[in-house]
């Protein structure tokens, strides 16, 4: 038996946007409440967003100072703003951090607490407020999954808290809001979404229907984000990629990630690398030692994917995807830790953190080959440089 969980509403495709009102009339909501970042603010969508609901009657209240990789700070001033006003539902509007953002406030709106009690284990099903999401990267997924990540700012820790209640009622999933994203953004998101699309693949919780949305998703992203890469304004390779993160959302979200999202974590608490980023540092080489657990889906992903033919035998298939991340790794310009920056001497020192960290997340866990805390510290060593 497989439980599936996706967003009630959907309006996907471009100008999708301006179907917002018609969407929160019909899940009969009428006072949203906005939290989105100060690039939203100062781009102008924020303004056209309220416009938006103005002109279609609804009263509107918004929170324009989200952060990346939200911190239980910026969650808490969120929330004491949502807690001026009267409003019975949330908008997210941006990237991933927005939107989880969005996701904890609505959560905590209705049930108080902190989240660092609803860090897992702990899973939160009980709903808060209704969620909104519109998401202007094409990579995280957040607006298609029942997860949020809050990092606490005194520990650096990256909490990953999971449950129903974050799941999204509407997503509105509009390519024509990623057509100004700059080329590192556009590529580490796209990463992000590859990522999540390969690994809800092959995770030990895979199902046929996320098997299909995984597939769908890499086979569209592979294609369509070198073209995106390059021609920012290529309005089909942009909607292929948007979609195919939405799909992606949806198969991660009920199939889990694994090792490369359990590493990545840490590395973005402790070093504040951008998720995606981070997911792409490491999926290559995560990809090559984990290959051997489950030759034949990895083989699946290449073939999927047009690295190689229908016809070729699983093991160079497996040869072939990991040599073929690696070099669009280098074509996107991904950078090592070493090359990015990060202090050598810190990054050796937190490693047997960082790898408790990652088991503690339970990803790992989902994995093809489940690793040891010591071989965990070995691939932190191995994609260091």
């Amino acid at each position: 038996m497989t439980a599936l969980y996706l967003p009630s509403l959907v309006r996907i495709g471009g100008g999708a946007l301006n179907e917002l009102p018609a969407a929160l009339k019909q899940a009969g909501l009428s006072a949203p409440f906005i939290i989105t970042d100060a690039f939203m603010a100062q781009s102008g969508l924020l303004d056209r967003v309220k416009a938006l609901l103005a002109g279609a009657g609804f009263r509107s209240g918004a929170f324009p100072n989200a952060v990346p990789d939200p911190t239980v700070a910026s969650v808490e001033a969120a929330l004491a703003a949502l807690k001026q006003g009267e409003y019975d539902c949330v908008i997210g509007l941006g990237g991933g951090s927005p939107i989880d953002t969005a996701k904890m406030v609505a959560v905590l709106a209705k049930h108080g607490g902190t989240p660092s009690q609803l860090k897992v284990p702990h899973v939160q099903d009980d709903a808060g407020l209704p969620i909104i999401a519109i998401p202007t990267t094409a990579g995280t997924g957040s607006e298609a999954t029942r997860v949020t990540v809050i990092t606490d700012e005194k520990t650096d820790e990256k909490m990953l808290c999971a449950g129903y209640a974050y799941l999204p009622h509407i997503a509105i999933v509009d390519y024509e809001l990623t057509l100004t994203m700059p080329r590192r953004l556009t590529a580490d998101t796209g990463l992000d979404a590859l990522t999540h699309a390969l690994e809800a693949y092959v995770s030990r919780l895979a199902s046929p229907f996320t098997d299909a949305l995984a597939l769908a998703a890499m086979r569209r992203i592979w294609h369509a984000l070198p073209v995106v890469c390059a021609e920012p304004s290529n309005r089909e390779a942009r909607a292929q990629v948007m979609q195919g993160a939405f799909e992606a959302g949806m198969a991660f979200s009920n199939a889990s990630v694994a090792l490369v999202h359990g590493m990545s974590r840490p590395i973005g608490a402790h070093f504040h690398v951008a998720h995606g980023l981070s997911n792409a540092m490491l999926l290559p080489e995560i990809t090559a030692w984990s290959v051997t657990g489950a030759e034949a889906r990895y083989a699946t992903c290449a073939r999927v994917m047009g690295i190689v033919s229908e016809k070729t035998d699983d093991h160079t298939a497996c040869e072939a995807l990991v040599i073929a991340l690696r070099l669009r790794n280098r074509e996107l310009d991904v950078p090592t830790p070493q090359s990015y920056g990060l202090e050598e001497g810190r990054w050796n020192d937190l490693l047997p953190l960082m790898a408790e960290q990652a088991l503690a997340s339970g990803s790992p866990a989902n994995n093809p080959r489940v690793p040891a805390h010591a071989e965990i510290v070995a691939l932190y060593r191995k994609v260091w440089a």
